[in-house]
């Protein structure tokens, strides 16, 4: 099992382990990939640098199922999250590992604040069936907490600079190559 993980590293952030250096060990080594990212990563950024990583892991492995759990905590606005990405930007990662054609398994995961998270994860069904959902949400028992807009698609509101240079996030893909190979 070749394992994939994109996340905030650093800083003793909790648990503390995910260092890109984290490779797997005896039997298991270089079946570990960490990608740790700094504070405020948003869509254009993050996406790039998951399109290039998860393409090549395909290409290097040859998997016969992918398991994608989708953390929402990386979502702008997530109350314990620290990334900038939207609703679209996590989409588009589900719809890039889809094109790929391999069975996939997606789960949800993370995610502090219910309101996106339910929003994320709606819009992410309707990429896996391929259905573009309406952007305004029908009334329902729960819209109270989707107001004052009703819709699925919230403004993306950067809530922290990005702190991943354009030449830290290279170091992190060179890296990863280099595990790869």
């Amino acid at each position: 099992v070749m394992t994939v993980s994109f996340h905030k590293y650093g800083d003793m952030f909790f648990p503390g382990t995910g260092d890109i250096k984290d490779i797997g060990d005896r039997e298991g080594k270089y079946y570990a990939i960490n990608i740790p990212l700094k504070d405020g990563i948003d869509d254009t950024s993050f996406t790039r640098l998951f399109k290039t990583i998860i393409a090549k892991v395909v290409e290097t492995y040859l998997p016969g199922a992918i398991v994608l759990q989708c953390g929402a905590d990386s979502l702008a606005r997530d109350r314990l999250g620290c990334f900038n990405l939207s609703i679209e930007g996590h989409a588009e990662c589900v719809k890039f590992v889809k094109k790929f054609k391999i069975p996939l398994l997606v789960t949800g995961g993370g995610g502090y604040t219910k309101e996106n998270v339910a929003r994320c994860w709606a819009v992410e069904t309707g990429v896996l069936l391929d259905t573009e959902l309406p952007n305004e949400i029908p009334d329902n028992e729960y819209i109270e907490y989707f107001g004052p807009d009703y819709t699925l698609k919230v403004p993306n509101l950067n809530m922290q600079d990005n702190l991943n240079s354009k030449t830290y996030l290279s170091s992190i893909k060179v890296q990863v190559m280099e595990s790869l190979r």
